[in-house]
């Protein structure tokens, strides 16, 4: 794949511009045509890239929980940080109103690959499971593994239920206060 001199791959430009373009715009009932002129590109090159418009919106899914992950990960670097600031941290930016267009594409397609959608279906792939493992470190760090993977499980279900909370209400005061109170009730189970 030919690359530019910055040593970006047009497939990651047109990735880049298309995970820009979902945090500015939405998607909406967008076409691949649409897609790709906002882009600045054909409907040939994304297909060339991604395979089909769906294709490339689950790459936009898959590529901001990527970098979630990686926020996590960073965040996580602050041992001297106690878990409960940890949570707050990571929720303040998962909920950040500029992350609303890019999380209401995930439950879109997160719902249609519960419906069995056949081009969704592959988001399903380590969906929970790439969340499990760096939050079991946090959340419960010296329960035993499985323990710790339920505990972090079920954190990857508290976040999930309040973003949708947050994007179907706009309650960010009440969704808050739920979020504090699952941090306050977990926190002294996670503390070393």
């Amino acid at each position: 794949m030919a690359t530019t001199q910055d040593g970006a791959s047009a497939r990651e430009r047109l990735l880049a511009a298309a995970i820009e373009y979902v945090s500015q715009h939405g998607v909406g009932e967008i076409s691949l045509r649409g897609l790709a002129a906002a882009l600045g590109t054909s409907h040939r090159m994304l297909i060339y890239h991604f395979g089909s418009r769906e294709a490339l919106l689950i790459e936009v899914i898959r590529t901001v929980e990527e970098q979630q992950r990686m926020a996590l990960a960073a965040i996580l670097e602050d041992a001297d940080e106690p878990p409960a600031e940890i949570m707050r941290r990571m929720w303040a930016r998962v909920a950040d109103p500029a992350l609303w267009p890019n999380e209401r594409l995930f439950f879109e397609v997160y719902a249609q690959a519960l419906q069995g959608s056949p081009h969704a279906l592959p988001l399903l792939d380590g969906i929970v499971d790439a969340w499990v493992e760096p939050l079991a470190a946090l959340v419960a760090p010296d329960r035993p593994k499985e323990e710790a993977r339920a505990e972090a499980r079920l954190g990857v279900a508290v976040v999930r239920g309040l973003l949708l909370d947050l994007l179907a209400t706009g309650d960010r005061a009440a969704v808050d206060a739920a979020m504090e109170r699952y941090i306050s009730a977990i926190a002294p189970a996670s503390r070393a």
